[in-house]
């Protein structure tokens, strides 16, 4: 699947979020590349970047999984500008109102927003956004397999993943009631980034027009599977 459309399909066992990438909970989801990569983007370094999502009646789950080098983790609190970490983003848009930037660096921190449409104001700064509190923040259950920090740049191939989970409760705060399963017409976008390793690059699952993730018009559609789990 590469930025058409995402089938979210509907968990048949609850993900343990213990970075099981072929484990049997994650075992039926659909596998995304985020494999548009930015011309500013180092030329001889491209990661490997896929993710998978899954929902159930509580929230929604995210994996990703990365083939990467040049690995390294600076920003180790949430809401610091993890983005210029080893990075994956997942910006999601339940209905026609606000979006959400869930950026994850490789050390498990985030940066988390509430987005207005458009996100940018005429001189190009974000207007009319909303940082989520730390007690917010902390409703997002999350698992990394990298250490909390990597101050040394790991230049050799490695792997490495983030999980976590979105409960609908935390959404709803800020785009109230969400949809029933089968009426939701979500949209959204998934990124690998890295702005201040040695070799930095941008990447994303649907393609954007400009260099900058903030593009909701860019965004594709997120639709859930719906009707009864079987084994």
């Amino acid at each position: 699947m590469n930025g058409d459309e995402y089938v979210i399909r509907r968990a048949r066992a609850t993900p343990e979020l213990r970075g099981d990438w072929d484990g049997p909970a994650w075992a039926h989801a659909n596998v995304l590349q985020v494999a548009h990569f930015h011309d500013k983007s180092a030329a001889d370094h491209r990661p490997r970047t896929r993710a998978k999502l899954l929902h159930d009646d509580a929230g929604i789950y995210v994996f990703f999984h990365v083939t990467d080098r040049y690995v390294k983790c600076l920003q180790t609190r949430h809401q610091s500008h993890v983005y210029r970490d080893s990075c994956v983003e997942f910006f999601l848009q339940p209905n026609d109102g606000n979006y959400f930037n869930i950026e994850m660096n490789c050390g498990g921190w985030m940066l988390l927003y509430c987005m207005r449409i458009p996100p940018r104001g005429a001189e190009g700064k974000f207007e009319g956004h909303r940082i989520l509190s730390a007690d917010e923040v902390a409703m997002i259950r999350s698992h990394h397999s990298l250490p909390a920090a990597v101050p040394q740049e790991i230049i050799e191939p490695i792997e490495w993943c983030v999980e976590y989970f979105v409960p609908y409760a935390l959404l709803e705060r800020y785009v109230g009631p969400l949809d029933s399963p089968e009426k939701r017409r979500w949209r959204g976008n998934f990124y690998k980034c890295a702005d201040e390793t040695s070799h930095p690059h941008w990447a994303s699952w649907s393609p954007i027009e400009r260099f900058d993730f903030h593009q909701p018009e860019c965004f594709a559609p997120l639709t859930f599977e719906t009707g009864a789990v079987t084994g």
